[in-house]
Formats: C-alpha cells, sequence, structure tokens
C-alpha cells in the first residue's frame, strides 16, 4: 500500500465509560507500534491517534460513531487493530 492511499472504517464506542484516559492510553500505544498515520473523526473534531489529549477532547462516549482513516505503509492492518480494540471494549470489564 503506498503512502498515499488511505483507508476508514466506522466504530461505534461500546464501552461503557468511553474514550476516558485509559482506553485512550491503550488506543495511542496500539497505534504507535504501526507505520501509519492514524486519525479519528468525531462529528466535526480531529485527533491524531498518537495523542491521548486529543482522543480525549473528542469526548467519546458510548454509542458515539468514530470514522478511523490511515495511511501509510501499515496502514490496513492498524485499522484493523484499532477497530478489534475498539470490538473488544478497550479490553475492560464492565
Amino acid at each position: 500500500m503506498s503512502i498515499e492511499q488511505r483507508v476508514c472504517r466506522q466504530v461505534v464506542v461500546i464501552n461503557r465509560l468511553g474514550l476516558h484516559a485509559r482506553a485512550a492510553t491503550r488506543l495511542t500505544q496500539l497505534a504507535t507500534t504501526f507505520d501509519a498515520q492514524i486519525e479519528l473523526q468525531l462529528e466535526q473534531q480531529q485527533a491524531n491517534a498518537n495523542s491521548i489529549l486529543g482522543i480525549l477532547m473528542l469526548q467519546g462516549c458510548q454509542g458515539k460513531e468514530i470514522t478511523v482513516c490511515s495511511y501509510g505503509p501499515d496502514a490496513l492492518a492498524a485499522l484493523d487493530a484499532i477497530c478489534e480494540l475498539f470490538a473488544s471494549r478497550f479490553d475492560e470489564d464492565e
């Protein structure tokens, strides 16, 4: 995949606490393992997945739909992993 190609997917925040500090930290830790730029979009706001503060400022509470976009050499693998993290409720007990 070339760096110009961008892949996006919609995810829904399903964990009860939403994108709180622990979830944002898990997301950032995962995002930094890939050679890709990953951005989150919620309504009119955007955040770089490498920024815990940016993720928190999205105020992604349960039920909100977020667009995850990724580009770079690992774009598809990064997108799959991030979407799986959302689907697994950030591995939190609820």
